[in-house]
């Protein structure tokens, strides 16, 4: 093997292999020619001979690799292994950088792992929007390794009496992140948001300030008026609204409603699962007056296109149509969302002949009972065709009257 002493033997050398410049510096010159320096030593650790490198010839000169070799040398003299002293500086550098990464950043970066065990693009559009209202404006830019429990108390306190749901959201949301950036190794310490033994020493408790939201609902007596002006509006979102009364479904799931999940045929309209609060494919049967509304619109009726368009292509209405346009018909104390209370209620008062159980799977609701729930069998969709055909025929009724005032 020979013996490179010099710069320039260094640069002439062309021979495949090992080349010893002494002190345990070797070049290597591969097979394509390129030329790279090794360290080569035995571990004082491991007790094993190990080669660890030094960079590209391109890059590193023969006075730079002895210097690298020299240092190295002493770390084997001083019973420590080069190799494992570089990996451990390494990490030390990572963490360190780690250190500057603001919370926004970790939360995006949770927000992107988690999002594939949540049931939908929505729930993690949810979280995110939750930590931009309230956690971003005030801890968002600062590094994760300088958040204080006191800073988690500025974020919390503005909205932990008046909204304490969402205030319970936003700190659960919080913790979720700061545990996140503790697994990858972006912070250490204990979590400045969490609740038990911290934050519930400080803060009220929650369970003595929640209240539970109402959503403003019309009285089923007053829908067939409603009902009535509603046909005067046009557009859409008069037809999806009307469409969504009769169906009893969710805001969400009707806006999202496209072509292929409707079958005229069969009168039924198929819910996938992901669209769907409880995780599971909800089947809807579908009223005479709601076929009337499928029909009259004018579509490809393509199986990916939306059966409500919105005002840009390729995409549904959007989750503030329908209260606008409640809002454009002057009526007020009326939410969307209440109209599913609308029907409840009816359906408590008026349908006195349909079982409990059908007017809850007619809701899509889930049964917190695990009793019920296990001897609940199919989904009762006959049973729920009459009952939407009730609630129609009531909705007929009240339509021709006239003088009420909602």
């Amino acid at each position: 093997m020979p013996f490179l002493s010099s710069a320039k033997s260094v640069q002439s050398v062309i021979a495949i292999g090992y080349h010893r410049c002494g002190d345990g510096l070797y070049l290597q010159v591969s097979n394509k020619g390129t030329k790279s320096w090794l360290y080569r030593f035995k571990s004082p650790v491991t007790k094993k001979q190990r080669e660890m490198g030094l960079g590209s010839y391109k890059f590193v000169d023969l006075a730079m690799a002895r210097q690298q070799a020299l240092e190295n040398k002493q770390l084997v003299i001083n019973g420590r292994d080069p190799i494992e002293e570089r990996k451990a500086n390494n990490i030390k550098a990572q963490i360190e950088k780690s250190r500057d990464l603001t919370f926004k950043e970790i939360a995006e970066a949770c927000i992107t792992s988690k999002s594939h065990e949540w049931k939908n693009a929505k729930h993690a559009q949810d979280w995110k929007n939750t930590l931009i209202n309230h956690a971003f404006p005030v801890i968002g830019h600062i590094p994760m390794s300088e958040i204080s429990t006191d800073m988690i108390i500025k974020v919390l306190e503005p909205i932990w009496i008046s909204t304490a749901e969402t205030a319970s959201r936003v700190r659960q949301r919080i913790a979720t992140v700061w545990d996140y950036g503790k697994a990858r190794g972006y912070v250490v310490g204990e979590n400045p948001a969490r609740l038990k033994g911290h934050l519930d020493k400080i803060l009220p408790k929650t369970s003595k300030v929640k209240r539970v939201r109402h959503f403003p609902a019309l009285p089923y007596k007053q829908i067939g008026v409603f009902i009535k002006k509603l046909r005067n509006q046009s557009g859409y979102s008069a037809l999806a609204l009307e469409f969504k009364i009769l169906t009893a479904v969710r805001t969400g799931e009707i806006i999202g409603a496209k072509w292929g999940e409707i079958d005229i045929k069969q009168a039924t309209w198929t819910i996938p699962s992901e669209r769907m609060k409880a995780g599971r494919e909800h089947r809807v049967p579908l009223s005479s007056r709601t076929i009337e509304i499928i029909e009259s619109i004018k579509s490809n009726r393509n199986p990916d296109e939306h059966v409500f368009k919105g005002w840009k292509q390729n995409t549904g209405l959007s989750n503030g149509a329908f209260l606008a346009l409640i809002k454009k018909m002057k009526i007020t104390d009326v939410t969307p969302h209440g109209f599913r209370s609308t029907f409840r209620d009816w359906a408590s008062e008026e349908a006195l002949q349909v079982p409990n159980e059908t007017i809850e799977l007619a809701l899509a609701h889930t049964i917190k009972n695990k009793t019920e729930a296990a001897y609940r069998r199919g989904d009762q969709l006959e049973r729920r065709r009459q009952l939407m055909a009730l609630w129609e025929q009531f909705i007929n009724s009240k339509i021709a009257k006239t003088g009420e005032v909602i």
